[in-house]
């Protein structure tokens, strides 16, 4: 039942909803309504998302499913909330955090939670407005759905609405609001918070909810004694590793690594100041705000083992062994680098593990680094290469030839046997000949500024097939120009 009062605002989306998170009881949230925004207006809509949760596509593009998602109108069948939680930020305890700009509209009967991000303050926004900007909003949007396109787990976006009310970030911009979608937006944060203070009642729940709802194997594993708080940890940290196994073999730079974006699913979340690599720096900061550089390109995987020894600290009342914590993260420091060695095969098309493999995947990458080879023009062009025999076009991003000619030799021989057609399947498939790269993304956020969306919506098709060759749109798989190194990516983004 609503807890609206007029009824006859009500827009009703055809779904039906279910308790979900909000089970859990009012420790873990505060329900609360959207704030409305003025003339609002469409900006991008994904269809593949609204067929994931059964919405009409069509109906995406009505005055009434417009209201609804810029936060103008209440949704029927929903008790809108904001959750809490705390966490680390920049590796030091920040204390009490929380949905600061995102309202759960509830959990569909599939089992999808649908947030509004920048629909309004929260309890939970520490004197910010709640608002996200437009071009914050185009980037989120178009990299849950790139991230997705590239099989990578990921929260979902299913549209952005966008007003010319004004937010003030660096400077002047305007309003907008994207509808994310996830099976859960449970972070460790969540966690530590009500460990932080020693609330082990409502950490239990916590724990047990997400056991129950998304580890049911967890309560059946003879793990540590079948202690079930420890097979989660474990499970966690196995679907962290293989998660920034696929981040860093695609090149892909989250930007702020805190404990209250990370996932207790493994899922991508909370794209701020991110990037794909364009040059290959494994000490590449995307971050203009990370001055010490703690999330560069090649500190992910280990920030992420840190951000799980938090979680372990949190979880820690509950599994009651420190060394039966500490065993259960050990499975992180198998799974990431057999995940990224299976990850970096697959990128060179190799079927099967095989002796010498870590120094051809380490050979590659440090032939790359030496001279900041563009990272995704350079794997497509090996694919190519690898179907046609003619690797020319990689030669010609390297001035150091003959350190790739050797390289390219023991390629060749490591590939011996296998059928050219073969290799070259595999290749392709996992080698993306688009990804969201920072000045593109400028493009279609700048355009967008002067109500031109078409941008927007050609980057969505692209990215939502980023494997397919598109005719016609080699221009967004070229080199990034020069003022891309120009564009600055900092926490308000």
């Amino acid at each position: 039942m609503s807890m609206l009062a007029d009824e006859a605002d009500l827009v009703d989306l055809g779904l039906r909803w279910a308790p979900g998170f909000s089970a859990l009881g009012p420790a873990f949230f505060t329900e609360l309504q959207p704030r409305p925004l003025p003339d609002p207006y469409w900006v991008g809509v994904s269809a593949r998302v609204a067929g994931d949760l059964g919405l009409d596509p069509s109906w995406l593009q009505s005055d009434e499913g417009l209201a609804a998602f810029v936060g103008n109108s209440p949704v029927a069948g929903t008790r809108p909330f904001a959750s809490v939680y705390s966490g680390h930020q920049f590796g030091v305890w920040a204390g009490q955090l929380g949905d600061g700009r995102a309202i759960f509209l509830g959990e569909t009967a599939g089992g999808l939670e649908v947030q509004l991000k920048g629909a309004g303050p929260t309890p939970y926004s520490r004197m910010g407005d709640g608002r996200a900007v437009l071009r914050s909003s185009i980037r989120e949007f178009l990299c849950s759905e790139a991230m997705h396109g590239l099989g990578i787990p990921t929260t979902r976006a299913l549209c952005v609405t966008g007003s010319d009310a004004r937010v003030r970030r660096e400077e002047l911009e305007t309003a907008a609001v994207v509808t994310r979608v996830a099976p859960s937006f449970i972070r460790f944060g969540h966690f530590e918070h009500f460990a932080a203070n020693q609330r082990e009642d409502e950490l239990r729940a916590l724990a047990d909810y997400v056991i129950d709802r998304y580890y049911p194997e967890c309560r059946v594993s003879s793990r540590f004694g079948g202690n079930a708080y420890a097979a989660l940890l474990e499970a966690v940290s196995e679907r962290t590793a293989a998660l920034l196994a696929q981040w860093q073999a695609v090149g892909f730079c989250h930007g702020v690594m805190n404990t209250d974006n990370m996932s207790i699913l493994g899922l991508t979340i909370d794209y701020g100041p991110f990037q794909f690599l364009d040059g290959f720096d494994p000490r590449h900061i995307c971050n203009h705000s990370d001055t010490s550089g703690r999330y560069a390109f090649n500190q992910q995987p280990n920030v992420a083992y840190w951000n799980l020894f938090c979680l372990a600290q949190a979880l820690l009342p509950l599994i009651g062994d420190q060394e039966v914590a500490v065993a259960a993260l050990e499975s992180y420091k198998t799974v990431f680098p057999r995940e990224f060695e299976a990850r970096m095969r697959a990128k060179l098309g190799l079927a099967e593990a095989a002796e010498g493999d870590r120094a051809l995947i380490e050979g590659v990458l440090k032939l790359l680094a030496q001279e900041k080879v563009d990272y995704t023009i350079f794997w497509r062009r090996l694919s190519h290469g690898a179907a046609n025999g003619d690797f020319e076009p990689v030669r010609d991003l390297f001035v150091d030839r003959p350190g790739l000619d050797a390289w390219l030799q023991t390629y060749a021989e490591r590939r011996a046997g296998t059928p050219a057609a073969d290799t070259a399947a595999r290749m392709l498939r996992s080698n993306p000949k688009f990804v969201l790269r920072n000045h593109l993304g400028q493009q279609a956020i700048e355009a967008a500024g002067q109500k031109d969306f078409s941008g927007v919506a050609t980057l969505l098709r692209l990215l939502e097939s980023p494997f397919d060759e598109h005719a016609g749109h080699d221009a967004f798989a070229g080199f990034p120009p020069d003022w891309a190194s120009t564009i600055e990516i900092s926490c308000s983004s």
